[in-house]
């Protein structure tokens, strides 16, 4: 997560799950999730597996956003097992000023 005075930026690394078997939500209580599934795609004749190290299955994440944060605007891309979530900020509410 990276962020600056215009935005929050996300980047997830994904290898192995296809952009449709990713989803990203954004909730009523401005929370950020990134959903998943990896999928165990065997072709072989092997049956039995001594050791793996990766991965498979369901997968959530999920990141609490700030309030000023402009919801209609939230970009995403997904290219080569790689998600980039741009998040804008909202300009903040200049207090108004009234002369007497």
């Amino acid at each position: 997560v990276i962020e600056d005075e215009n935005a929050l930026y996300f980047e997830a690394e994904l290898p192995g799950v296809s952009k449709a078997d990713v989803k990203v939500s954004v909730n009523e209580e401005n929370i950020l999730s990134i959903k998943g599934h990896k999928k165990f795609d065997r072709k072989d004749e092997i049956t039995t597996c001594c050791r793996s190290e990766r991965s498979y299955g369901e997968f959530i994440r999920s990141f609490q956003l700030p309030e000023n944060i402009d919801l209609e605007k939230i970009s995403a891309h997904y290219d080569n097992g790689v998600l980039m979530l741009t998040v804008p900020k909202m300009e903040p509410v200049k207090p108004k000023e009234k002369e007497v």
